[in-house]
């Protein structure tokens, strides 16, 4: 072996066997202490539901919005949507919540379990347990309501119970559109009124 005049060369001359079998040791040991691959669990995000994908056409955390000829906006938001499968241009959602921002300040906020948007019928239509509420403090509890895409309307064909600063009231029907032409607009309830005067 060489001869080395100093203490640097001598330690230059160790490290270059040194060093060498200590990175061997340390790759021995990763491959002698590693975990087989688990070829057998499931990949964590394939869990859906593949056949009922390929059979229906359908669209999770959709969202609907629109501005209205007269400056208000509607928006919509759905669980799960789908197309009618008799009509393309209409659209069934489930789990419907949506707001009207009317061009007056008033705020109305919509609840449904179903929902139908029809665009050549210009018409939104929500259905089971509907609940809508206004800024104005006025909670409403319907079947079914319409709300139109071109107009700041809302409007329920059929029986309505309410709670307001008023009171109680329960009515035949019940619209929210603009009244007179200095674009005021107002809940008017309809077709047998009767309120529980609560002063």
């Amino acid at each position: 072996m060489a001869r080395y005049d100093n203490s640097h060369s001598r330690f230059v001359a160790y490290a270059k066997v040194i060093l060498p079998l200590a990175s061997l040791a340390i790759l021995a040991t990763l491959f002698l202490f590693s975990r087989r691959p688990d070829t057998t669990s499931t990949i964590p995000y394939a869990r859906v539901d593949i056949e009922t994908l390929a059979r229906e056409q359908r669209l999770d955390g959709a969202s609907f919005a629109t501005v209205l000829t007269d400056g208000g906006e509607l928006s919509l938001n759905a669980d799960r949507v789908r197309p009618d499968l008799s009509n393309n241009d209409v659209i069934n959602g489930s789990t419907i919540s949506g707001e009207l921002a009317l061009p007056d300040g008033t705020t109305v906020t919509l609840t449904a379990n179903d929902g139908v948007i029809d665009g050549p019928g210009r018409v939104a239509e929500l259905s089971g347990s509907v609940v809508v509420r206004t800024s104005s403090a006025y909670s409403i509890k319907t079947d079914r309501i319409a709300a139109l895409l071109d107009a700041s309307k809302i409007e329920s064909p059929g029986a309505v119970d309410a709670e307001g600063p008023a009171g109680t009231i329960h009515a035949g029907s019940m619209e929210i559109s603009e009244v007179g032409v200095d674009k005021q607009y107002q809940l008017v309830f309809k077709n047998g009124v009767r309120l529980i005067y609560q002063p």
